[in-house]
């Protein structure tokens, strides 16, 4: 059964950077549900759509002091930033500025994988890096494929043209709302001052996207097919979309990756931590299929 938190939170003020995205929004109905105090960071106060009961602090990276004022007296901090060029930049800076304010633990979503050249993986792990050397408790989650990354394919799956250089790679997808969930377990874990956590979260299963398409050939009830194309086809076809370089970098990068099976790995942890077996794509698939029609 999944954990409750209701009554073990006491003042536990928690900060979140990043409340308005796909899992932080997720996990901000997490804590609001169990009582917990929080303060919301953002750079845009009023033009967030966030749950009542949450305080909301506005910040700006170029004035890092607003930062600062923030995170006064949050015991714990969640950073989920989203791809960026300013992400290794501003995280750094979320992290320096807690640990200025006296926050006590740092829980961080980054991404499963080996080393790598690869952007958004390699801004992950500078991140990491830096935040390993802080005297502050912390605590990595690292997600394989999130299944949202599916949405990017509607209109070419719509069209009957999807194709890629993931080739007959294995992708672990996991659903944004289970990484929600276990960083909501993370945020509430007792950790000691020297702590430095990592964990591994996938799916239940891997899959080819050919096998993806397959899957969506049944809920469609149509045929649903995967192109194989070579990475440098599939850079032309993504600069020929009028992407920015650095969005076709890391899309042909996620390809290459898929490629290679590098999030094919399949884990427990989820449901160790949360006491339920992470959502199935098949699950995910179903309910968003009206995009794939």
């Amino acid at each position: 059964m999944p954990q409750d938190f209701s009554n073990s939170i006491g003042n536990t003020r928690i900060a979140i950077a990043g409340a308005t995205g796909r899992i932080g929004l997720a996990l901000t109905s997490l804590l609001i549900a169990d009582q917990a105090e929080l303060v919301v960071l953002t750079r845009q106060p009023g033009g967030e759509k966030l749950p009542s009961g949450v305080d909301v602090a506005a910040v700006d990276f170029d004035r890092p002091e607003t930062l600062r004022d923030a995170l006064t007296g949050a015991d714990r901090l969640f950073i989920s930033h989203g791809t960026s060029a300013q992400q290794v930049a501003n995280e750094i800076a979320l992290i320096d500025n807690a640990v200025a304010a006296g926050v006590r633990h740092i829980v961080k979503i980054s991404a499963m994988g080996p080393a790598s050249r690869l952007n958004p993986f390699a801004w992950h792990m500078e991140i990491e890096a830096h935040l390993a050397r802080q005297p502050i408790a912390s605590t990595v989650l690292r997600p394989s494929a999130f299944a949202d990354v599916l949405k990017r394919a509607a209109a070419d799956i719509v069209a009957d043209t999807w194709a890629g250089a993931a080739g007959n790679g294995r992708v672990n997808f996991i659903d944004t709302l289970d990484v929600a969930k276990v960083a909501h377990v993370a945020l509430h874990e007792d950790v000691q001052p020297e702590s430095q956590r990592a964990y591994h979260l996938t799916g239940q299963r891997a899959w080819t996207l050919p096998q993806v398409a397959e899957e969506l050939s049944v809920l469609l009830g149509r045929p649903v097919t995967y192109g194989h194309l070579s990475l440098e086809q599939q850079r032309a076809k993504l600069a020929s979309s009028g992407l920015p370089s650095m969005v076709v970098d890391i899309l042909l990068g996620l390809d290459q990756v898929y490629r290679e099976s590098i999030l094919g790995e399949t884990t427990s942890t989820v449901e160790e931590l949360t006491g339920e077996r992470p959502r199935s794509l098949s699950q995910w698939l179903t309910e968003n299929l009206a995009i794939f029609r």
